[in-house]
């Protein structure tokens, strides 16, 4: 009888779980669908929730049908994938780290995909030609940066955490000066490093969005792979060895995952802070902290929220539109300022 009570009591936990999450994905979703028809129907020239569809179906007028195709409808998709990407990245990073401030950029990949960019607006240098310069050489320095860091973090062949989050913080500063000194030094070019360092969503097409959606997907495939094992690293990398988890190879994995995420965003549109932070934190004060529901619903929650982000850039100071960086900052800071004063009463700092 009491294995029966027992049983009994798992079952209706798991049932109750299982609503709460499928609640809480169908309850992003449909948030997710009102933010994008925001960001498609609202601009210059509004259009109606009935005329998007009446364009996704074939008709409309010819003047909206280039504003969805053309214009919105990439604008969405990229800030879709690039808020899922380092929102995902987030959550590892989190995770991995045990440290509710770790963010997709703290270990310097954005510094490092900054100078990259930096090298392509001032000196020429890239290794792609054309629009992809910038992006291309963006993306090398933030992998590049990865293996630095990492390499710098090793010792005797493991990899503390602690020893990674310090050298990420050092070699991100060497690189943040180097970009200060690269802007200081820029002439003519130095709007367009600033503005790329505030995130940009406003230049993109069809060709820039197909490459990053897939580097997203395999980023955020790879975590999702690994949510059980974020689940028992969160207890320390003692308890994850003792369940037979390869802790070294799950780390060097899920850091190559956030590189490519992180990467594909930080390449295209700039630096865009505080949603990794912030998203990960909503999602787990709403499903828990089980990564694996935690992972799909902040991917959901951050494109939703960088699409909303970019629908405020475009209205703040309309007709003029800010930088989506701003925006993500304005909302980010505070979250983070209460954060931290959480923590220091949690540990009495």
């Amino acid at each position: 009888m009491a294995d029966q009570s027992v049983t009994e009591e798992g079952l209706d936990l798991f049932r109750s779980r299982s609503v709460k999450w499928t609640t809480s994905v169908l309850g992003l979703f449909a948030f997710l669908a009102v933010c994008i028809m925001l960001s498609l129907s609202r601009g210059s020239l509004d259009i109606s929730p009935l005329g998007i569809i009446d364009v996704f179906l074939g008709g409309g007028s010819e003047l909206e049908n280039q504003v969805i195709w053309h214009f919105r409808l990439p604008r969405t998709v990229m800030a879709l994938f690039v808020g899922a990407g380092l929102a995902v990245s987030g959550v590892a990073m989190q995770g991995l780290f045990r440290n509710p401030m770790a963010s997709p950029f703290i270990l310097g990949l954005s510094s490092g995909a900054a100078f990259g960019a930096a090298l392509a607006m001032v000196f020429g240098i890239a290794i792609m030609p054309g629009y992809l310069a910038t992006p291309s050489m963006a993306f090398l320095f933030c992998l590049l940066t990865l293996m630095l860091v990492y390499n710098i973090a090793r010792v005797g062949g493991k990899v503390p955490v602690e020893t990674l989050l310090l050298a990420g913080i050092a070699v991100g500063a060497f690189f943040s000066a180097l970009v200060n000194l690269m802007t200081y030094l820029a002439g003519d070019e130095m709007e367009g490093i600033v503005f790329w360092m505030m995130g940009d969503l406003t230049q993109f097409g069809w060709s820039d969005v197909r490459i990053v959606i897939p580097m997203v997907l395999v980023g955020g495939a790879i975590i999702m792979y690994y949510s059980r094992d974020l689940n028992a690293m969160m207890l320390g990398d003692n308890h994850a060895q003792n369940l037979g988890i390869e802790v070294g190879k799950v780390r060097v994995h899920i850091l190559v995952a956030c590189a490519l995420s992180t990467a594909a965003a930080v390449s295209f549109v700039g630096i865009i802070g505080f949603v990794g932070l912030v998203i990960p934190h909503v999602m787990r004060l709403m499903v828990g902290p089980d990564h694996r529901i935690l992972v799909p619903t902040s991917i959901i929650a951050g494109g939703a929220f960088l699409i909303l982000a970019d629908v405020l850039a475009r209205f703040v100071l309309q007709p003029q539109v800010l930088p989506i960086g701003i925006i993500t900052a304005l909302i980010g800071a505070p979250y983070f300022v209460y954060l931290l004063r959480r923590r220091r009463r949690e540990v009495g700092w």
